[in-house]
């Protein structure tokens, strides 16, 4: 686990990022073949998630992303297996005293919509008033060793689409109003840092002036990106549920979902 905080306009300038807090869970590289894999490392993710998110209030996810686009899908398929309390406490107040408010919404992108995502995230606070917003995307890596292995998350919010060269509205407590933390997993690298990546492994480099011409703007994915899309989405999904509802175990979660 990497935990960075940069507190000064000089550490804004010397990494590149704005103020405010970046941690990094790394996980080892075979990951998917463990069972039980899923739970703990929603747990890890819970704690550092937890501190965070305001003490009280509802709170709204957003899954970011085109879901027809597997690398993308990793937002809209974790609010599947988010619990859903905030119509339930409304509702029946009595019975679920004990549970956060949590509500939860699949943005989709402007080439589907219309609508910029910022203006529909911005649209839902204004109308549902949450303490605070969870912006969950498929995220670019800087490294091939990083892809599908890490998770990522930051309380200075996020700009949808700015590791796909498609930079959108970024979503952020300057343009919510209300604390937004971003949740993210990087499913696709750039080119140019893969042959990068391949490169210092032979012993070489790139040249000053390098080029890549038509690959310039590839993406590249695992072949086994559906199932890591899917267990990342459902990781994150988890470490939610238990950074809003307390301790739970995966099967109480599984029956609140059902």
């Amino acid at each position: 686990m990497t935990c960075i905080r940069i507190e000064s306009q000089e550490g804004e300038r010397a990494l590149g990022k704005p103020q405010g807090s970046y941690i990094t869970v790394a996980l080892p590289a075979r990951w998917m073949q463990d069972a039980g894999t899923i739970f703990t490392t929603a747990q890890t993710l819970a704690g550092e998630l937890s501190p965070l998110l305001p003490d009280r209030g509802a709170v709204l996810t957003v899954g970011l992303g085109n879901r027809f686009i597997t690398p993308d899908a990793v937002g809209p398929l974790c609010v599947e297996h988010i619990i859903i309390t905030r119509h339930l406490i409304e509702q029946m107040p009595d019975e679920f005293s004990g549970l956060r408010p949590s509500c939860a919404l699949s943005a989709g992108v402007l080439g589907l919509t219309g609508i910029e995502t910022a203006e529909i995230v911005r649209g839902v606070v204004q109308r549902v008033k949450p303490a605070a917003v969870i912006a969950v995307d498929a995220l670019a890596s800087r490294s091939v060793s990083r892809l599908c292995r890490t998770f990522q998350l930051s309380d200075t919010g996020i700009t949808p689409g700015g590791g796909a060269f498609n930079a959108r509205e970024a979503l952020d407590e300057r343009s919510l109003g209300i604390p937004v933390i971003a949740v993210g997993v990087p499913t696709v690298v750039d080119a140019l840092t893969l042959t990068a990546d391949m490169l210092e492994q032979a012993g070489a480099s790139l040249p000053e002036n390098h080029t890549l011409g038509s690959c310039e703007n590839l993406l590249v994915s695992p072949k086994d990106i559906d199932a890591l899309v899917h267990k990342s989405a459902k990781v994150i999904g988890y470490a939610i549920n238990l950074a809003l509802q307390g301790e739970m175990t995966a099967a109480e979660m599984e029956q609140f979902l059902s």
